[in-house]
């Protein structure tokens, strides 16, 4: 059983202004950053690290500060005075976006460094020993910073997260009208594609509305609702009328109209944020541009923009306005609408030269193969696991490519054939990261390459694999000619 003297002695171990052991330095490793400072990040209290030499002789060049605003600026100060340019920090939660907030005002470059990427190997596993293990690395440089984008940028994918928490509340509420309807064994969900469609909101509204006739709410039903005839409608809106699953049907489906409602605010709060982005000026180098465009291309095609009245799709068509920021149209890269685009812009922002090719961008959605090997022998390929809204993205719409008549589509096909589903995904989606990452970087219009074409160059380099195949084995390939 703990004491409250050990306790104590543990509270003063945590104390402002204690001293603890330096952690020795390496011998033959050159400082790069020589005013670098590290801070463990925590939910209540930070532990900042700066040089030795920053602080008068004496003092201790290790802090605590708690987590409240007036701490922060006071931590911000303290780093000033040391003369700390650089400060690396664990991306913790999201403790940490008010302390990036302040240290980025204050011009001070932050660092942000990934947990997986930092591990303190031998010794105690302090909060201390963490901020100057983490200014130790620094100031070699030898960590890697995480992407972040521009403020403006943050602002939007805010907004665009909270979007998707909404959506994914309807979905919820959905969810339990279903529920509801179920337990009265009313089988409207699976008469009617949808539940939140014009003819299953109708026949909820006349339901909770207090009409039990299934002749009268079949007559609610749209014309083109082609799911089911209107006599298994008519049997579908038999059921028992319970009033505590009626109550759960209508404050589910009251919810779902405010959600809605909030969704459509938040819509309007993105497209001023929309207009707030500072496109960046950016020249295109000369080897960037084509000198001989591709004479098989297919012709330019508009995207019908797809407008839902009810449900959680975009009620406004933002295309210009993002061709406008973008400074190319991304819709027409199949499998791409407004909303998917919206959320690759409010991720990634359009600064490509984060970075250094489209291979380094891929590896960092996740979408390339892995590397481990060990004694010459690959024990492990797969993908890293990397939790990206972007290659989540990319990731489900790769099947709705894999069935279009395209290029794109063909490719699936193939790697589905060679990899299976999961493989054919990631491969589709590895092709759409390289084409975003080449039309934002060089403001090219999309043109979609004919798949006739590509499907002859894949049978030419399958022939031509052949016929080496057969010259290794002391065989010659013969071509059929074509009946007359």
């Amino acid at each position: 059983m703990k004491t409250k003297r050990a306790k104590a002695s543990r509270s003063i171990h945590k104390s402002v202004g204690h001293k603890p052991g330096p952690i020795r330095p390496a011998a033959t490793m050159p400082v790069v950053n020589r005013h670098a400072g590290g801070i463990d990040v925590g939910s209540t209290e930070h532990y900042v690290c700066v040089p030795e030499d920053a602080v008068p002789q004496g003092e201790s060049n290790v802090r605590s500060f708690r987590a409240f605003t007036g701490d922060l600026d006071k931590l911000v100060e303290w780093l000033q005075r040391c003369g700390v340019k650089t400060v690396a920090l664990e991306s913790t939660g999201v403790f940490w976006i008010p302390l990036a907030q302040k240290l980025e005002a204050a011009g001070i470059e932050m660092v942000l460094v990934n947990a997986r990427h930092l591990r303190y190997v031998p010794g105690r596993k302090t909060d201390i020993k963490d901020c100057q293990w983490l200014q130790q690395l620094h100031s070699y440089g030898l960590l890697n910073g995480s992407f972040r984008p521009a403020p403006d940028i943050c602002a939007l994918r805010s907004l665009m997260r909270h979007r998707e928490n909404l959506t994914q509340s309807c979905g919820q509420e959905v969810q339990h009208m279903q529920q509801a309807l179920g337990q009265m064994n009313v089988h409207l969900h699976h008469a009617v594609s949808d539940l939140t469609g014009e003819t299953g909101v109708r026949i909820v509204d006349a339901i909770l509305a207090g009409e039990r006739d299934a002749k009268k709410l079949v007559e609610l039903r749209d014309v083109q609702c082609s799911r089911s005839t209107a006599q298994e409608l008519e049997a579908a809106l038999k059921g028992d009328w319970r009033a505590e699953h009626l109550f759960v049907l209508k404050q589910a489906l009251e919810n779902y109209r405010h959600l809605l409602q909030q969704m459509t605010i938040c819509e309007q709060e993105i497209e001023k944020a929309l207009a707030k982005v500072v496109i960046p000026q950016r020249p295109q180098p000369e080897e960037a541009i084509p000198k001989n465009p591709p004479a098989a291309a297919q012709p330019k095609k508009k995207k019908r923009f797809h407008h839902r009245k009810a449900g959680t799709g975009l009620k406004k068509d933002l295309t210009a306005e993002l061709t406008r920021i973008c400074g190319v149209d991304l819709t027409q890269v199949m499998g791409l609408n407004v909303l998917a685009v919206l959320i690759i812009l409010s991720e990634i922002g359009l600064d490509m030269s984060r970075w250094r090719s489209a291979k380094a961008f891929c590896s960092w959605l996740g979408l390339c193969p892995g590397n481990k090997i060990s004694g010459g022998r690959v024990l492990n390929s797969r993908a890293p696991h990397v939790v990206n809204r972007v290659a989540t993205l990319l990731r489900t719409v790769a099947p709705a490519v894999g069935r279009s008549e395209t290029w794109l589509g063909c490719f699936h096909r193939r790697m589905r054939a060679r990899l299976g589903p999961a493989g054919a995904n990631t491969a589709t989606a590895h092709k759409l990261a390289s084409l975003i990452y080449h039309l934002l970087t060089y403001k090219e219009e999309y043109i979609d390459v004919d798949r006739l074409l590509y499907e002859s160059r894949l049978h030419r380099a399958r022939l031509s694999r052949l016929r080496k195949q057969a010259e290794e084995l002391g065989f010659e390939v013969v071509e059929k000619k074509a009946a007359a």
